[in-house]
């Protein structure tokens, strides 16, 4: 069967999950975090992706980016898969794959769903349990969004800088948006479109992607798709929960 489209384009947010191969840890302590934040971002300014919200967690992480081409989000994190998949092998003494298949991603409506993607993206280690607060988790971009620390990692989209006029305000307002629950219709979508490379939005939405690219993109069914194979609705439905950790 061949590989499902790519559809990226140029000034579109996309939501992007690389997950470790079989489930299994891709960081193993505090230099790999930093060095695959050093080289995601290296990458990125040289393929044109700007990034504005991110979380590492064990064994996958979780990105929001907009890239300045169509290629830019691929291009991106094939160059840091040539970088960092070699130095994890190097230093592990293992071989192999890394990463399990190809990344998972979604592009994003921004008026209706962005701000809710920077919130899913930060508090998955909340959700995973791991800490209480997004800001006790080092490695995201919570710490920068919400409270100002200097991450050069980051550029920030409009969306997020029309929260206020300066830094403090902005931050204050984006901190407010965390202790309301995500919505549950919200979370179901977001992860059914990861879960099929489909457009995160409205059906205006929609089309204008469809529009843009002369072609059909695929609508993801609302709820968790059912089967008449019931292993294969069990696998479906613990693939889209495995994104949410």
């Amino acid at each position: 069967m061949p590989r499902k489209r790519r559809f990226f384009l140029p000034g579109v947010p996309v939501h992007v999950v690389q997950r470790g191969n079989n489930r299994q840890a891709v960081f193993f302590d505090e230099d790999d975090y930093r060095v695959y934040m050093d080289w995601l971002g290296a990458a990125a300014r040289e393929q044109g992706c700007a990034i504005h919200a991110y979380v590492l967690m064990t064994n996958h992480s979780h990105l929001l980016m907009t890239p300045t081409q169509p290629e830019a989000v691929s291009a991106t994190l094939q160059a840091l898969g040539r970088r960092f998949v070699p130095y994890v092998n190097r230093r592990y003494g293992r071989t192999g794959t890394l990463w399990e298949g190809r990344f998972k991603a979604s592009v994003v409506q921004e008026e209706d769903n962005l701000l809710a993607c920077y919130r899913y993206i930060e508090l998955n280690p909340v959700r995973a349990g791991m800490v209480e607060r997004p800001e006790h988790y080092p490695w995201s971009s919570y710490h920068a969004n919400a409270l100002g620390a200097h991450d050069t990692l980051l550029s920030p989209h409009p969306l997020y800088l029309a929260l206020g006029a300066a830094a403090p305000e902005r931050q204050a307002a984006y901190r407010g948006l965390f202790p309301a629950a995500l919505n549950t219709h919200l979370l179901r979508d977001l992860r059914a479109c990861l879960q099929t490379g489909t457009p995160l939005g409205n059906d205006r939405f929609r089309a204008q992607i469809e529009q843009a690219l002369g072609t059909r993109v695929g609508y993801n069914r609302r709820g968790r798709p059912k089967t008449k194979n019931p292993a294969e609705d069990a696998t479906l439905q613990r693939e889209q929960i495995d994104l949410d950790f």
